[in-house]
């Protein structure tokens, strides 16, 4: 059996200092469509999807960069809990690592945001 996690932290207020005339395009390249309508601009709540990506990634052990944003989604399950979906190199590398089963929190004060990723699995074949 495998198991990995990631954790991830971040300063909610880092999303509305972001200078507006570059903070769409940022939205745009690290958040899905489904995700920006989810969460209806709320630095909260993007705050935390981008730390959840991070935890996720760092769960992957790539980081950002081998795996794209996009690649890791997180959308709501039917209670309203975070809902991880790996899309293309994600969805791979975890395939690879033999990684099946996720679970993802997160969690948010006034000031920050922080998300914990746990990944189990079958080892895979060498």
């Amino acid at each position: 059996m495998i198991l990995r996690t990631g954790v991830d932290i971040v300063e909610i207020e880092r999303l509305g200092q972001i200078n507006p005339a570059i903070r769409a395009r940022f939205i745009q390249r690290v958040f899905t469509e489904a995700e920006q309508a989810l969460t209806r601009g709320s630095y909260a709540s993007l705050s935390g999807r981008f730390a959840a990506k991070e935890a996720v990634s760092k769960a992957l052990g790539t980081g950002i960069g081998a795996v794209n944003w996009r690649d890791i989604e997180i959308l709501r399950g039917p209670a309203g809990d975070p809902l991880l979906h790996l899309h293309r190199k994600a969805r791979e590398v975890a395939e690879g690592l033999g990684l099946q089963t996720w679970s993802v929190s997160i969690s948010h004060g006034k000031t920050h945001a922080v998300a914990l990723a746990v990944a189990i699995g079958e080892a895979a074949e060498a």
